[in-house]
């Protein structure tokens, strides 16, 4: 299984124009991934370089992905992927940000981390 959210937009773009982050995270292992986005969109593309690295490193394929109901997710190309591979998508509901508990942590971690190493 793995979790992901995207995070942003951020008060401060990166140097390379990004405003948006998404993190990806394995249950089992808790390895994370985090890909730096300038629009929403390209989330697509991000989810599929990370399932191509993942099955080619463990040779095990993606069967579950826990995520929010965001517009990002639900688009034809996702969504035929997601068919076409076999992956099952677990929605969490609206505004209930416990069910994916796991992800929001991390991302509140990673802002934090960024927050304390622009201030310092």
């Amino acid at each position: 299984m793995i979790h992901l959210d995207i995070c942003g937009p951020m008060s401060t773009k990166a140097l390379s124009g990004a405003e948006y982050f998404v993190t990806f995270i394995d249950d089992h292992s808790r390895k994370t991934w985090i890909y730096f986005l300038k629009t929403k969109d390209e989330v697509f593309c991000r989810f599929k370089e990370l399932k191509a690295l993942v099955e080619n490193l463990t040779g095990k394929k993606i069967i579950f992905l826990r995520l929010d109901n965001g517009g990002e997710y639900v688009d034809k190309d996702f969504t035929g992927l997601c068919t076409k591979e076999g992956i099952k998508r677990e929605w969490t509901t609206p505004y209930n940000l416990e069910q994916n508990g796991v992800i929001e942590r991390k991302n509140r971690a990673i802002v934090d981390a960024a927050r304390a190493m622009m201030y310092d």
